[in-house]
C-alpha cells in the first residue's frame, strides 16, 4: 500500500494516509474530521549519478539565495 497525500476540502489540512490505491472514500482529515480530502500529485525527487550537485533547500547554507555573485 502506498502513503497517499491529501488535502481537505473543509480547512486546507495536506497530510498522507496509507491506503490502498483505489481506496474510497477519502480518509477523514487528522486535523477537523471532515471526510471530503482531495488527493494529492505527489512530488519527488531523482538524482542520477553523473548530475551535477544541486543546491541545498532554501535557508541552508548551500542555497543558491545564499551564494554571492
Amino acid at each position: 500500500m502506498p502513503i497517499l497525500e491529501y488535502a481537505c476540502s473543509g480547512c486546507g489540512a495536506r497530510f498522507e494516509a496509507l491506503v490502498a490505491r483505489t481506496a474510497e472514500p477519502s480518509p477523514p482529515c487528522p486535523r477537523c474530521g471532515a471526510g471530503q480530502a482531495r488527493r494529492l500529485w505527489s512530488t519527488f525527487a531523482v538524482t542520477h549519478p553523473s548530475a551535477e550537485r544541486s543546491p541545498g533547500p532554501c535557508g541552508s547554507d548551500d542555497c543558491a539565495c545564499r551564494r554571492s555573485a
